[in-house]
Formats: structure tokens, C-alpha cells, sequence
């Protein structure tokens, strides 16, 4: 999909015109570059987390003359998908309850009935 499906996927499903959709858009793009810009991160809750990371320099090779050169260091964009987006996009239903969250309470009455008394036998 490119900008231009985008925005008229986003005009359809939001019952806007085009021009709308695409003054949406981007001003969704700005508010993220400029927040990254600031050094802020942007999160979406279910959707995913942009932030800034920092590339130290290093040193690599010109694959064509084997001469080592330097690569300076930068700041690049990272998004790290919420997990919602990342269920959404695998086609995997809801995730499944944490293991030993049904077993809590198991122990609780294991202990309430191990606290009775025996019955008393007759006769």
C-alpha cells in the first residue's frame, strides 16, 4: 500500500473526503517527526512505540576496495509494534491467559479444606 491507497483506504473508513484524509495523514506524520525530532517517543497503546535511538560510530569496509572507513554516528527512528498491531498481523487470536492465572485461587481452597477437621468416625 503507498500514501495514495492510504489515504483513500482512511477516507473511505472514516466517511471523509480525500483532502481531509491526506491533511490527516499528515499531520499524524509531523506530530511523530517532530516528537522524535524533540527527542520524545511517541506511543499508541496496541499499536506500537516510535522512539530515537542512537548509532554509536564504527568502522566498515568499502566492499568493492576492502579500505576500512569510518561511519559517524547517528540517530535513526525505531518502531517497536504494541501487541495488538503484532496479533492483528501474525492472524493469531487473542492471546491466551497467563499460565497460572487459574491456578491462584486452586491453592486458596486446597488450604481451606486442608484447615477442616477430619468428620468423627461413629460407633
Amino acid at each position: 500500500m503507498n500514501k495514495t491507497e492510504l489515504i483513500d483506504h482512511m477516507a473511505k473508513e472514516a466517511d471523509i473526503s480525500k483532502d481531509q484524509a491526506s491533511k490527516a495523514l499528515s499531520a499524524f506524520t509531523s506530530g511523530i517527526t517532530s516528537a522524535l525530532q524533540n527527542g520524545d517517543s511517541v506511543t499508541l497503546i496496541g499499536f506500537g512505540t516510535f522512539s530515537v535511538s542512537e548509532r554509536a560510530a564504527r568502522t566498515g569496509r568499502n566492499p568493492r576496495t576492502g579500505e576500512a572507513l569510518e561511519i559517524a554516528a547517528r540517530k535513526t527512528a525505531r518502531f517497536k509494534p504494541g501487541k495488538s498491531f503484532s496479533t492483528g498481523v501474525s492472524g493469531e487470536q487473542k492471546a491466551a491467559p497467563k499460565k497460572g492465572a487459574a491456578k491462584k485461587a486452586a491453592p486458596a481452597a486446597k488450604a481451606a479444606a486442608a484447615k477442616k477437621p477430619a468428620p468423627k468416625k461413629k460407633g
